[in-house]
């Protein structure tokens, strides 16, 4: 079964711990905080997704099935903005 890496953002309080251990996935933002890369962790990959999980000072990251409905799946594309947009009263 495949995986990814969740984090809990109430939980996490930056540390940066996570992005230390699995850059593979984990990139910080501005303030610290860890930005996950949506794709599934690969097998080549897991033991160091397991290290960051485990040494989180915080317990905010998790491994989750890919299958499991917290992990959802990465969002579609947007529809084109064009799509959105209403004819102008009156007609074209």
């Amino acid at each position: 079964m495949r995986q990814r890496i969740r984090v809990d953002p109430i939980a996490c309080k930056a540390h940066g711990v996570c992005a230390e251990l699995f850059p593979e996935r984990i990139r910080l933002d501005d303030w610290g905080y860890p930005i996950v890369d949506p794709r599934g962790v690969t097998p080549d990959l897991m033991k160091l997704a397991r290290l960051a999980v485990a040494e989180c000072p915080r317990t905010a990251l998790h491994l989750a099935d890919v299958d499991d409905p917290a992990a959802r799946p990465k969002p579609e594309d947007p529809p084109d903005d064009l799509a959105l947009v209403s004819p102008p009263p009156g007609g074209a």
